[in-house]
């Protein structure tokens, strides 16, 4: 099998990579939907995609949660995303007795669909340019004064956008702050559960298998946006494709990848490579560990464990991926030589001073990045690890930042980020107090690791006792699992925190002074002035190479296109696609190797020669889960839920002769929701003719 082949011949991909990833072509990117290369899209492939065109693949799409994406592909709001974008709702409507990631869930009708607890989506519906309304903002200022001044303008920008209770706004922040865009979206916050296939077939083969091809996953959910208690009206959406996509062929991915740091300089990418991602990876596999050892006791255990391993898992294959791009491609010599040659052009002093200014504010970073890191969380770190400290610090800040003017508020609080914060606060979900526990005391105990026993924020948090000792006391003597007593909580406001005995929230209480100055410090002294420094230095590269280049991701919608094709990988072709028939054969019977009973079942049912999932050539990241791949006609050709290993460094760069997605083939989309979940009346429904097709 390939995922064998690549670790046995590691030396000689690496080889490759370091050549490929001077000499390929960066194609395609990841394209705001007002600046994007339709003509060169036209020249390459016959295919120009229109402003109508364009709106309406817009329009389509939608944002899922805080960090995937997703595609209406009904006209009765039925959503398309990935299992591991929704599984938090999945198992949330679990019980001990009724685990649906084991058996799945199929509703009948739409009397059965099941509201998710917290899961919410979000459409965009407009896009305008406001990068002069912040540099007036900010002009002259510096500091904390330009923390600030930014802060308010936007928090302004956003609230005089959000005309209605369905309307949320985000100053999107392109180019390191080269230009500010206002994204005005409409809001689904009635989720309900319609389909979702058992853990076991939608992540098959498990971690060994993450970010690597081939891949034999159904990684699918479907979803349905309700409006009034009733289905939403969603007239654009994306038909699913009769079958998937051809060889060679044109294909487009829509969705909302994350933070990329493609446009960083050569310092901060030294500052990544040496610093911050061997930290965020050593961190990730403690992590790992520990919760691998929880799971271990038992069936509940692994149960309630699963959806934060998954997610840790994944973050560590995906930094493991990083740093391997910083430190075996020819990414930082490309980026060095670019440097130089943009530096040579500038005929302005102070833009020409711009890098070196980075490069200092970089050297005194590390302390700043690494506080912040344990103690508000910052890189996929925190020392407060768990839902009750979390609820306990939001109840905590709500009641603090609630009553301050909007433009004050920290981004969370302000009248656009409030709503997904209240929602959070009181939604019911179930607490697992026994991994809470284990979770909380192990994350203490990095705190003491990370700042040493003399700092003072240990010595108030611990006073004489162990991190374990107050994990426990915590956890046991505290009421937040409960609803109810957060609602009460937070309708009381500071009156009510101020007079609650209730032991996480006195403990957030004396943790969060330290926890807000290291925000504070880290958004001061370095995420406002980089932001200055790289709107110099986006400037100047708009006047040398104009906006051709697209900005790097912000989990804001783009567009990337490219062919559906395999690679060469140690001297050999890898196939763009593999077939159902390759499942059956990859099972082993354990796992993560074991198919649900639906799938042996259906087995003699299926045709073992459909494509079940497939690689294409387009440019994604982390974020761009459940993003669907569309054809020129705008239909589902196929859904994106992971990337081959090359991509994992896609933060960086994209090495387009390596870098693959992975998504499930609309024939194998077809087969599990029809053949093996036997829900024709759904296929109907994705299948209703298109308005203005």
């Amino acid at each position: 099998m390939l995922h064998l082949r690549i670790a046995g011949a590691l030396a000689l991909a690496t080889s490759a990579m370091t050549l490929l990833a001077s000499t390929a072509s960066a194609e395609p990117g990841m394209f705001t939907f007002n600046n994007f290369p339709s003509a060169a899209v036209g020249e390459k492939y016959g295919f120009t995609p229109t402003a109508q065109w364009l709106d309406r693949v817009r329009q389509a799409a939608v944002k899922v949660g805080a960090g995937c994406s997703g595609g209406f592909v009904s006209p009765e709001g039925l959503v398309i995303t990935n299992h591991h974008c929704a599984r938090a709702c999945v198992e949330q409507l679990s019980t001990k007795e009724k685990d649906l990631m084991a058996t799945g869930f199929v509703a009948a009708d739409h009397a059965q669909e099941r509201k998710c607890p917290q899961l919410e989506v979000s459409q965009l519906v407009e896009m305008t340019d406001v990068t002069d309304q912040i540099a007036k903002a900010v002009d002259g200022k510096s500091g904390a004064d330009l923390a600030a001044a930014q802060r308010a303008a936007q928090a302004s920008l956003e609230k005089d956008c959000a005309t209605a209770s369905d309307i949320r706004c985000n100053v999107v922040t392109l180019y390191q702050g080269g230009r500010y865009e206002l994204y005005k979206y409409k809001h689904y916050d009635d989720l309900r559960l319609v389909l979702a296939p058992e853990a076991a077939i939608a992540f098959f083969g498990g971690d060994p298998d993450n970010y690597e091809f081939p891949r034999y996953d159904v990684d699918m959910t479907l979803l349905r946006a309700y409006e009034n208690d009733k289905p939403a009206r969603t007239p654009v959406y994306f038909p699913l494709a009769k079958t998937g996509p051809a060889e060679g062929e044109l294909t487009f991915g829509v969705g909302n990848p994350g933070v990329t740091q493609r446009g960083l300089t050569t310092a901060q990418l030294e500052l990544q490579r040496d610093v911050l991602i061997p930290q965020l990876v050593a961190h990730l596999a403690e992590k790992r560990g520990i919760l691998r050892e929880y799971a271990r006791r038992g069936a509940e255990q692994t149960r309630t464990a699963e959806q934060v391993l998954f997610g840790v898992e994944n973050l560590l294959k995906r930094a493991n991926g990083q740093y391997r791009t910083l430190i075996r491609t020819s990414l930082l010599d490309e980026k060095r030589k670019d440097e130089q040659q943009i530096r040579t052009k500038v005929d302005d002093a102070a833009t020409a001073g711009a890098w070196d200014a980075v490069a200092e504010i970089v050297r005194k970073q590390e302390s700043l990045n690494r506080r912040a890191a344990i103690l508000e969380g910052v890189q996929g770190i925190t020392g407060f690890e768990g839902d009750l400290f979390a609820y306990a610090r939001l109840l905590v800040r709500a009641a603090e930042e609630r009553p301050k003017p909007n433009a004050e508020r920290l981004a969370e609080y302000s009248e656009t980020g409030w709503p997904a914060t209240e929602r959070r606060i009181t939604a019911a979900v179930p607490v697992a107090r026994e991994l809470e526990g284990e979770r909380l005391a192990w994350s203490l105990s990095k705190i003491r690791e990370w700042l040493s026993p003399d700092d003072p924020v240990v010595r108030a948090l611990f006073g004489k006792e162990a991190p374990e000792e107050v994990a426990k006391r915590l956890v046991a003597g505290t009421k937040l699992a409960d609803p109810a007593a957060r609602a009460a909580l937070l309708k009381g406001g500071k009156a009510a925190i101020d007079a609650s005995n209730d032991p996480m929230i006195r403990f957030a209480v004396l943790a969060d002074p330290y926890s807000r100055a290291a925000r504070k410090g880290l958004e001061t002294q370095v995420t406002a002035p980089l932001r200055r420094l790289h709107a110099q230095i986006a400037t100047a590269r708009f006047k040398i190479e104009g906006t051709s280049v697209p900005p790097d991701a912000t989990g804001s919608l783009r567009l990337s296109y490219g062919a559906v094709k395999g690679w060469m990988e140690d001297g050999q072709p890898v196939p763009a696609f593999t077939r159902v028939g390759g499942l059956y054969e990859r099972a082993t019977g354990s796992d993560p190797f074991k198919l649900p009973a639906s799938w042996l079942a259906a087995k003699s049912a299926l045709d073992l020669n459909t494509h079940m999932n497939v690689a294409v050539a387009l440019d994604t990241v982390g974020g761009s889960s459940g993003s669907p791949i569309i054809n020129k006609d705008a239909q589902l050709v196929a859904l994106n839920f992971d990337g081959n290993r090359y991509g994992t460094g896609g933060t960086f760069g994209n090495i387009e002769a390596l870098n693959r997605s992975v998504g499930v083939d609309a024939a194998a989309l077809r087969a599990a929701i029809g053949t093996v979940y036997k829900a024709p009346h759904i296929l109907r429904e994705m299948d209703a003719a298109q308005p203005g097709g």
